[in-house]
């Protein structure tokens, strides 16, 4: 808190202030000597007259003391403004009234009100209190007399104080700093301010001990950290980036509202050129607390890893424990000692035919055309020689080209088992599939090291103008850790890449298992149980894994420029899941990873395009819910007729329409009472009905968050494809073993959870920086975490219980015949 300090008296000092007065062209009855501090001092100037005013005061011992100027002029010519110039020891300050502004469009905002603080003195450290001395020169260039008014104070609450709140108003003209200095045992404060009110926009900007200070609309940003702020602004602070362990705060209210979100005021939009005195304060509190220590740091950083370290621990216990019980089976000569890895038990006989009795529509393999070609011993590969050789032509993986008309009666029929899916040659099968994983982390290289890149220049452009209007954080809950600005929402992704790693390995292991089983059985006569192919699940590891990277990468600086980084795979993750889903009992005609990832390219591009043209722009609404509409119509007639449906004809484009026409008449107006694939009916049109609801709704309300708008059309149609699969797993007298239940309900239970915490939003790149700062909240989670890092977590080990349930789901077919297997 500054102190006061008598007025220098003495001889020496009234002649030097007489003296200065006359050399001026003042004289002894027109500038006052000394001046009075608190004493309103009115006058005239022009081109032959100007007045000098001399303010003395002493400064004690440590202490730093602040004044400010008040001045006023009653005239509006812009021709002669008044002039005013303060000398300080170590500088010099200077404005016209009246001060001029300019906004938008070359608006300019003309005010006759203005109060300056002086550049404040130094402590020094003497031990005995220093006189100080300020001129102040008023001058015109104006012919005729221009009358003003002078105020100097000192000023009594200069020095802001730890954890103490302080208020105070500001206006275009009238700007205010305040000095913060550190206590010693506090490394990081968090300046904190608030308004009741959002307009005028103002920015808060946190400065290093230097005049002068920048105090003005047109310098603000030439120095330190700054923030636009409407109702609410938060800034970390650290020790070390300040070598005098002191700064000042400056306040600065803006002319016009646009920066901030709002709009020009209607009142003045036919006066472009001179404004005068708009009545813009506002009221502002400041408070200054001390941030978390580096202790707390360390919590959080243990808390983190050693949370999803636990997941390891449950996943090692729960193998160990499987591993025991399949143990004392195979020891009592029930169980293959390899039961559990997606095998049969070896009970069973193994046979390429189909047993007599099975239900309508299995196909006997050993007789049909369209069967899988047994090789003699001596040409068959070694067993277990699945390799991951990408030498095999695209052509190679459907190896029945020629049985196409088999093809078509197997997958028409109207019941179908797994069998009649399951016919191609597993090996090649297996590397289709692995061609998910190897293009995955192609995708993650090429797509993760540009966003490094550019994630860093972000940050460094944060870092070196000062401008953290670029980033949208939860300001009050951003711990920065060397250049990063909020390390907290980095940290928190780490749960991404150790459950996707942890789910690599799980896979890994079910892998292995499953090829030293091959190892002991003949893999051209393997019939029972769902067929394994792992690639998909290795492609869906990898992108979990990289959500964690490009969604940290994201929040180093979450902005408009680069939402796509968080968005990108989390699409990805929801396709890849439903091809799963589906290829699991349509091993034979799932989608290739060519179009498949070419497909989410096409879905990422709509999110950009969304987010850059849909805010506004009704035509783009309407195009994009035309191409979701049809697009569901054509999936829904690939999976109806399980990919046999050609659109062509003998008589080139006329053949296409009889086509149409025909198919149509057939298979919707005779078979309108009860279609021929009626649980393939009931999904699709659920499905269809869901989907043209979401185009509906988009094309009526348009929200503004595209991204999240498109992922949850995909997070709908996943959910409603599983819902579809566990009902009619069940309706097939087929059951749920205890660990995919566990999975099934864990996986509610921390979706229900983690979908809370996402929407508590926190900040909005959708809204002006200032206007996203008014969602901001303090941390929640040891002092360190805030609500969007929680949905990190909790997202994290939603989405590996998700997988789980893919990879687990079925694990009760081991045992049961393909052709005893329904397909839905």
């Amino acid at each position: 808190m500054a102190g006061r300090a008598a007025p220098v008296p003495g001889a020496l000092l009234c002649a030097l202030l007489w003296a200065t007065a006359a050399a001026a062209g003042g004289g002894p009855g027109d500038n006052p000597a000394p001046g009075a501090f608190g004493h309103v001092y009115r006058g005239a100037v022009n081109i032959s007259a100007e007045r000098v005013y001399a303010f003395a005061y002493r400064s004690e011992p440590g202490q730093v003391d602040a004044v400010r100027v008040y001045v006023n002029s009653s005239s509006e010519n812009l021709q002669y403004p008044v002039l005013f110039v303060v000398r300080q020891q170590k500088g010099v300050l200077s404005w016209q009234v009246p001060l001029i502004f300019r906004g938008l469009y070359q608006r300019t905002y003309n005010y006759q009100e203005v109060s300056r603080t002086l550049c404040p003195t130094e402590p020094t450290p003497e031990t005995r209190p220093s006189d100080q001395i300020i001129f102040v020169d008023v001058a015109s260039m104006a012919p005729f007399n221009i009358a003003y008014e002078l105020l100097v104070t000192r000023l009594e609450n200069f020095q802001l104080e730890t954890n103490k709140a302080f208020n105070f108003t500001a206006s275009p003209s009238q700007p205010q700093y305040f000095l913060y200095k550190f206590p010693q045992d506090v490394d990081s404060v968090i300046i904190n301010v608030v308004s009741d009110a959002a307009y005028p926009c103002s920015v808060v900007s946190v400065q290093d001990i230097v005049c002068p200070v920048y105090d003005l609309d047109h310098n603000v940003e030439f120095n330190g950290v700054y923030q636009s702020m409407t109702k609410q602004a938060a800034i970390t602070v650290q020790r070390k980036d300040f070598p005098g362990e002191q700064f000042f705060v400056v306040f600065v209210i803006k002319p016009e509202d646009y920066a901030c979100g709002g709009s020009v005021p209607s009142s003045i939009h036919g006066n472009v050129n001179r404004t005068w005195n708009l009545q813009r304060t506002k009221n502002l509190q400041v408070t200054i607390v001390p941030s978390i220590k580096k202790s707390v740091y360390v919590q959080a950083m243990f808390f983190s890893f050693l949370g999803f370290l636990s997941f390891y621990l449950g996943s090692v216990i729960v193998a160990f424990v499987h591993y025991i019980r399949v143990q004392r089976k195979a020891s009592a000569g029930r169980l293959s000692p390899e039961h559990g890895s997606g095998m049969m038990t070896s009970s069973h006989p193994i046979s390429a035919s189909t047993p007599e009795g099975s239900s309508y529509g299995a196909i006997d393999e050993s007789s049909s055309s369209g069967g899988r070609q047994l090789s003699s011993p001596e040409r068959r590969p070694p067993a277990g020689s699945d390799t991951d050789s990408s030498v095999e032509e695209e052509s190679d993986f459907d190896t029945m080209p020629e049985i196409e008309s088999d093809k078509n009666i197997i997958r028409t029929k109207v019941f179908l088992y797994l069998s009649d899916l399951s016919r191609k040659d597993r090996r090649i099968v297996s590397k289709k599939y692995k061609i998910y994983f190897w293009n995955i982390i192609t995708i993650a290289v090429f797509y993760a090291l540009p966003v490094i890149q550019l994630v860093i220049t972000y940050q460094t452009v944060v870092n070196v103008t000062g401008n953290q209007d670029i980033c949208y954080y939860n300001f009050l809950c951003a711990h920065p850790l060397g250049v990063l600005s909020a390390f907290n929402n980095i940290l928190s992704n780490v749960g991404h890449m150790m459950l996707g790693f942890l789910f690599l390995l799980i896979v890994l292991r079910r892998d292995i298992l499953h090829r030293r089983a091959m190892e002991m059985k003949d893999i051209y006569t393997l019939d029972y149980g769902i067929p394994k192919h792992f690639g998909l699940f290795y492609a869906m590891g990898i992108a979990l894994m990289m959500e964690g990277v490009l969604s940290a990468c994201y929040h180093v600086c979450p902005n408009y420029s680069n939402f796509q980084f968080d968005t990108s795979f989390m699409y990805m993750i929801a396709g890849l899941c439903m091809l799963k889903l589906y290829q699991t009992r349509h091993p034979d005609i799932n989608a290739s990873a060519y179009s498949a990832y070419a497909s989410f390219a096409v879905v990422i591009s709509l999110a950009v395009l969304g987010v850059v043209f849909g805010k506004n722009d009704v035509w783009f609404w309407v195009i994009f819910s035309m191409i979701h509409v049809l697009a569901s119509l054509a999936l829904s007639t690939q999976i109806y007729y399980m990919g046999r449906f050609k659109i062509d004809g003998p008589d080139s484009d006329v053949g296409i329409f009889r086509r149409a026409v025909m198919v149509l008449y057939t298979d919707c107006i005779q078979q309108c009472s009860r279609p021929m694939y009626m649980d393939r009916m009931v999904l699709l049109i659920v499905g269809n009905l869901v989907n043209w609801s979401f185009a509906i709704f988009g094309l009526v309300y348009r929200p503004r968050d595209f991204a999240s708008y498109i992922l949850g059309i995909f997070i709908c149609n996943l959910l409603l494809y599983l819902a579809f699969y566990i009902i009619m797993k069940l309706r097939s007298s087929e059951k749920l073993l205890p660990i995919p239940m566990f999975c099934i309900v864990a996986t509610a239970v921390v979706w229900a959870a983690a979908l809370y915490f996402f929407f508590q939003t926190l900040s909005s790149w959708e809204e002006t920086p200032a206007e996203s700062r008014e969602k901001n909240r303090p941390c929640i989670l040891l002092g360190f975490f805030d609500d969007h890092d929680v949905w990190h977590f909790l997202s994290a080990a939603a989405l590996f219980f998700s997988f789980l349930v893919l990879l687990t789901l079925d694990d009760d077919l081991d045992t049961v015949r393909r052709d005893k297997i329904p397909v839905f």
